[in-house]
């Protein structure tokens, strides 16, 4: 799928979301990749078969609750 040349990683790697932006559409809060995956401003993703990822967005310190 990509011409670039260093190729961007596949969507089956771990570094996918490093791959060259094709398309951004911040008003509707997606991005598609140069490999095909899309990547949502939540940041989950829509491979290009169909598997979703799952928000893996970090937690704000302020989100995070301790045990006392």
């Amino acid at each position: 799928m990509c011409q670039h040349q260093t190729p961007c990683p596949s969507a089956e790697s771990a570094d996918r979301e490093s791959a060259r932006l094709m398309a951004h559409h911040p008003e509707q809060g997606w991005s598609l990749l140069c490999n095909g995956v899309v990547l949502f401003e939540d940041t989950g993703e829509l491979l290009p078969d169909g598997r979703v990822i799952a928000p893996h967005r970090p937690l704000a310190s302020s989100q995070v609750m301790t045990a006392a």
